[in-house]
């Protein structure tokens, strides 16, 4: 602003001016720094959020791109095998410490034979890649207390109490280093049968240790005296764990977590899972023994065994098979986890041969068709009667990768309730072989030949530009009735025990192996208000009882024996109340002795009164 004037009155107002001007402007200027400092303050307070979920996303990138790792329980254990003087001792190898009720200084001997000289962590290693593995998680303390690497702070591991003198974790981290794979440890913190403040598996029973011997100690006598200086010892010295997997938090306070924690805290790329105390979020969620029927809001990995011991138990055959194996893989990336898939080396050091070749065998279909698991995304589609999906985004272009279990027997593959703008679709393992397609009442329909090109997972590419759309194609009353298949059942399966399983697909699809009484079986739908009739679709060799419930209400009903065919039972009437989505469940009734199959069970229908 100028300002001209021509005499002393005309100066002494224009003076007054600039200095209201001036008072003006700095008091804008004021105005406006309050006002940009608080801005930055609320920039830098949302950046710095925005750091920090970048900071963890950024660390739990390769892991949410891995989708497949192996598991190795690997310890004294190994050497009963399942075995204790002459008895097998019922359960999972290695907690036979606690299962026999042996004495501390008792099983401390088997570290004096422990010799794993056909140990190789090269083959291992190399092995876990075959098999199309990204990431290896071990064992380095189990509950049994004894370390499987060189411990400063406990003389009780492999180097200092076995004949074998050598670290075989060393020997793996740096092989893993070498060879790109991921390392991650297995860590028991809170149970530490082997010391005297260390928890065991009832001790929130208020139970004693079953060695009267053990004088008992207070639990952060263990956690200071042990368990703080191996995790120290193993996030320094291996060369820079990825994954630290806590296990049991049995008898675990919060002080002890946090003594645990602040150890953790100063590598802040490592992964943790949610088990150090409970309740503990961890990086992760760890479902085991089951694969959860839906897809969970968090990152999860699912653990399994290949048979049902974690451990190496010499007499557990219970193996599941390559295809089963396969399509649980497929299963869970289509939920959107991972696959922490276990192996429990024997004592000499070596990996079964069943697991060898499982692995092998996994390895192979991986090779083909590992794209359609790495850095993938849950399926978009509520139910696929013949398989499973998985995504992936690059760019402008959407890859969806139908996982076909079983081909339809007319060759036309069905894809329900896809609007989009598809671009080919092909074979993945055969990128040449391309498929007739068209939309056609809403669907995709795929031409496909009806050979069988995988027979236990066909990959199919639908290839997308730009955006789509999924219609669910979720079960609804239609014509009075609301069908219900075998495999639109979400399958609750216990994390130990017989696990009921889909067998087949599509029109042919049953449930199977319900042996369990704590398995339950759960249908989503829509339906209107009214009275419904339950009937059920089964075969069955034996009696045995079942529950039906829908919100409040309960059924309890007796499967009869059908004979030789299937057969539609009434299984009693319901009541819906409000219009929209219900759900209902099947399960064994209170009481039910049925020790081998409850029933096989191919559909529900819901019959409106």
């Amino acid at each position: 602003m100028a300002c001209f004037c021509n005499n002393y009155s005309e100066i002494y107002t224009c003076t007054l001016n600039r200095q209201f001007y001036i008072m003006n402007r700095l008091l804008l200027i004021a105005l406006f720094a309050l006002l940009f400092v608080s801005c930055d303050s609320k920039k830098e307070e949302k950046a710095k959020k925005n750091d920090e979920l970048s900071a963890h996303d950024q660390k739990m990138e390769w892991w949410r791109e891995a989708r497949f790792g192996m598991f190795i329980h690997w310890g004294l254990y190994a050497d009963p095998a399942g075995e204790w003087k002459g008895e097998r001792i019922n359960g999972i190898s290695e907690w036979i410490m606690a299962r026999a009720e042996i004495p501390v200084k008792e099983y401390e001997k088997l570290a004096e034979n422990f010799n794993p000289d056909k140990f190789d962590a090269e083959a291992w290693v190399k092995l876990a890649k075959y098999a199309g593995m990204k990431y290896i998680v071990i064992t380095s303390k189990h509950h049994d207390g004894f370390a499987m690497f060189h411990s400063k702070a406990s003389k009780y591991n492999i180097v200092d109490a076995t004949p074998f003198d050598r670290d075989p974790l060393k020997e793996l981290a740096d092989v893993c280093k070498r060879e790109g794979m991921r390392l991650g440890f297995y860590y028991s913190q809170a149970q530490d049968w082997h010391e005297p403040g260390g928890t065991y598996w009832n001790i929130e029973e208020g139970k004693p240790h079953w060695d009267p011997d053990l004088e008992r100690e207070p639990l952060m006598n263990y956690i200071n005296g042990k368990a703080v200086p191996q995790v120290k010892e193993i996030l320094e010295n291996y060369g820079g764990l990825d994954i630290l997997w806590w296990d049991t938090p049995r008898g675990m306070t919060e002080e002890a977590a946090n003594a645990l924690k602040a150890v953790t805290d100063d590598y802040p790329n490592l992964i943790t899972n949610n088990r150090l105390y409970r309740p503990w979020p961890g990086d992760f969620q760890t479902p085991e023994q089951h694969v959860p029927p839906t897809g969970l809001d968090y990152d999860w990995e699912v653990c399994m065994t290949m048979n049902t011991s974690w451990g190496y138990k010499w007499y557990d055959e219970n193996w599941k098979s390559t295809e089963e194996l396969i399509k649980m893989l497929v299963d869970i990336a289509s939920k959107g986890g991972n696959l922490l898939l276990n192996v429990g080396p024997t004592a000499t050091g070596e990996f079964p041969k069943a697991s060898v070749e499982r692995l092998k065998e996994i390895g192979h279909w991986m090779q083909q068709n590992g794209k359609s698991i790495y850095g993938t995304s849950a399926s978009p589609f509520y139910k696929l009667p013949w398989g499973r999906c998985t995504t992936k985004k690059e760019g402008g272009v959407t890859n969806l990768y139908l996982h076909v279990f079983d081909w339809p027997k007319d060759g036309l593959l069905k894809v329900p309730g896809l609007e989009a703008n598809v671009r080919d679709v092909y074979l993945l393992s055969n990128p040449k072989q391309h498929f007739a397609w068209k939309f056609e009442e809403g669907d995709l329909h795929v031409h496909a030949p009806s050979v069988i090109f995988n027979e236990i997972n066909t990959v199919v590419v639908v290839k997308i530009r730009g955006e789509m759309t999924v219609t669910s194609n979720k079960p609804h009353l239609k014509e009075g009735s609301v069908l219900l298949p075998a495999d639109f059942a979400d399958i609750y399966n216990p994390g130990y025990g017989e696990h009921a399983v889909l067998k087949g697909s599509s029109s042919n699809s049953i449930i199977a192996n319900w042996v369990d009484a704590r398995t339950r079986l759960e249908w989503i739908f829509d339906a209107e208000p009214g009275k419904y009739r339950v009937e059920a679709l089964v075969w069955s060799a034996e009696r045995g009882g079942v529950t039906v419930r829908l919100g409040d209400q309960k059924i309890e009903t007796e499967i009869p024996d059908t004979g030789e065919d299937y057969e539609l039972l009434k299984l009693g009437e319901i009541e819906i109340t409000e219009s929209g989505e219900q759900s209902i469940s099947l399960l064994p009734a209170t009481g039910n002795t049925c020790d081998k199959q409850l029933m096989y069970l191919e559909l529900v229908k819901l019959q409106q009164q």
